[in-house]
């Protein structure tokens, strides 16, 4: 009878709410001027900027001469082209050819190919000023084209580490309603390597959301449906050179502040003895699949400081779901935890988990954090601690916390004390998250941005970047980027879609191998090559990012100092 019950209470966990799936792009509500058109006679391409989100409704402004595409070997760039019409078209499709320098080739299978969809998004959550905005990548391998409509074309291409130095020269042509239009593609490969994502330093953490997953394709949570949904997700997250395993051990950690809220991965009982039992399968079964698709590094679990102050769990005497409210420091609290920490630090180290498994806390005040670890500590001392904070992290509080994140606004860390850390082995990234409006990621934040974020990680000295949501999709992600609230600004949920990729998050990975080539750099410049890095670095260390800042023209010569320093 037990056993039933008990199985009752994990089948809790495989709940889902039907979903649509919907791809279509929707109308736009505020078009752009519709005279130029008129003098467009002929459907045209041209290559655009990665940096500009081109307007469907609107001719673009764009040149046949090739961008300037510079890579190490092993990086991945990117490249936007535009194709415009005046005439509705019927499948447009378009093929990129070998990369060719001599005799040395780069493969057209090492490149990307991402027709760019649209979806709807606001300002800051003016909803009056709703408007469609070019940002998801969408692999699909054609489209129908309107009249008078724009559709950017976006090439990732990854260089395989093996490639030859020089300069490849190779051919985008698409295929609108039978004519050919082509434009000439040119890539210059450093003599420099960089390493595989699961080599980089850049310590990544983006939380990831297999609820929303299962919601959004309608399919049982955990069954096997789910898991081949989420591959190749979460395989694109490894690409980038996340370190991080989200896992979510209570139920609703943030208050349910997601569309699709956190369930707990590990089932809670009381038994009628009083003691309890504790149920790990879903737990091992996210952990092992995570680790198959390439991030294995940490695992950080969320949270014994819930925003609620409310853990849920099962009590057989009343063959029921209870609550308990309790707060750290106080006995209820210390009686609920302290077992429940004892018995999975023992699962965790049969798993041989437990030197990589953080107990995670996010933006919660000093005093519950200290309590909370005390009470850690009588369960066992063992245990790492990784926390997000708003507030100043220069204290003895701070220090106890293995990987601690500060928000981009706040007090940046002195020397001194990323010293203190590096020396014990203790990470320090920063976070954005509804905050600060710029730099960001939302769906309407300039994509140079995104790059931004990976060099002031390297001007700051930190060890790398968290966001709070790599894949907290709302309702229909593909067409409407905007939260079913007012919470939370357009696409500050998710940086990918179900189906692919999204302009910011390619330009977020920009930076972070930007972070990695200058860490890699630094280890053999001379004198006058580390001072012209460091002299560049200070333009992006501040953490209050003026409205005025041009990121544009900062990353060019960024990029234009490190391409210098790599010859």
């Amino acid at each position: 009878m037990k056993r039933f019950i008990f199985a009752h209470f994990i089948a809790l966990f495989s709940l889902t709410v039907c979903a649509q799936v919907n791809n279509a792009e929707l109308p736009d509500p505020k078009p752009g001027p519709q005279e130029a058109w008129q003098q467009v006679k002929q459907p045209k391409l041209g290559w655009g900027s990665i940096d500009v989100r081109y307007s469907r409704s609107q001719v673009p402004t764009t040149t046949h001469k090739p961008p300037l595409l510079r890579a190490w070997r092993g990086e991945r760039v990117s490249a936007q082209a535009v194709l415009a019409t005046p005439k509705e078209l019927g499948e447009v499709s378009f093929t990129v050819s070998d990369l060719k320098s001599g005799k040395n080739i780069i493969p057209a299978s090492a490149i990307k190919k991402y027709f760019v969809r649209y979806v709807l998004t606001d300002i800051y959550n003016n909803r009056k000023d709703s408007f469609l905005l070019a940002d998801r990548l969408d692999p699909v391998e054609t489209l129908q084209m309107e009249a008078n409509t724009t559709r950017p074309i976006w090439l990732d291409i990854h260089v395989p580490a093996e490639a030859k130095p020089g300069t490849y020269n190779g051919t985008l042509t698409v295929n609108a309603n039978g004519q050919k239009l082509s434009l000439p593609l040119q890539l210059q490969l450093a003599d420099r390597v960089l390493p595989d994502p699961s080599q980089w330093a850049f310590h990544l953490d983006l939380w990831q959301n297999p609820y929303a997953v299962a919601r959004y394709y309608d399919v049982p949570l955990w069954s096997q449906q789910h898991f081949d949904l989420m591959r190749p997700i979460m395989q694109m997250l490894a690409a980038a050179g996340q370190k991080v395993i989200t896992c979510s051990v209570i139920s609703h950690p943030w208050n349910g502040q997601t569309y699709d809220p956190f369930e707990s991965m590990i089932a809670k009982m009381k038994q009628l003895d009083g003691t309890w039992r504790y149920d790990y399968t879903v737990f091992d079964r996210w952990v092992e699949f995570m680790m198959s698709c390439g991030i294995t590094e940490q695992i950080d679990c969320y949270t014994l400081v819930p925003w609620h102050y409310r853990f849920d769990y099962y009590d057989c005497a009343t063959n029921s779901v209870k609550e308990l409210a309790c707060k750290p420091g106080e006995a209820k609290y210390h009686d609920f935890i302290v077992p429940f920490l004892k018995d999975f630090s023992l699962h965790l180290r049969q798993k041989g988990w437990f030197d990589r498994t953080y107990i995670a806390m996010d933006e919660r005040p000093t005093a519950q954090m200290e309590a909370a670890w005390q009470t850690i500590q009588d369960a066992d001392p063992g245990f790492k601690i990784e926390g997000a904070a708003n507030y100043s992290v220069e204290s003895e509080a701070a220090d106890r916390v293995d990987d601690i994140s500060v928000g981009f606004q706040y007090n940046l860390i002195k020397g001194e004390a990323l010293a203190r850390r590096a020396a014990k082995g203790q990470k320090i990234t920063f976070y954005t998250c509804c905050n600060p409006d710029r730099p960001n990621t939302f769906t309407f934040s300039p994509p140079a941005e995104s790059a931004y974020l990976g060099w002031h990680a390297m001007a700051c000295g930190y060890d790398g970047y968290l966001r709070w949501a790599y894949n907290s999709w709302p309702e229909q992600p593909n067409q409407d980027s905007r939260f079913n609230s007012k919470s939370w600004y357009s696409g500050d949920c998710y940086l990918v879609y179900p189906d692919g990729s999204s302009i910011r998050f390619e330009r977020l990975v920009e930076g972070i191998q930007a972070y990695e080539k200058a860490r890699l750099l630094r280890q053999d410049l001379n004198l006058k090559g580390a001072k012209q890095l460091d002299e560049m670095l200070r333009y992006f260390a501040p953490n209050v990012y003026k409205n005025d800042t041009d990121a544009v023209t900062l990353l060019r010569q960024a990029n234009d100092l490190l391409w210098k320093l790599s010859k």
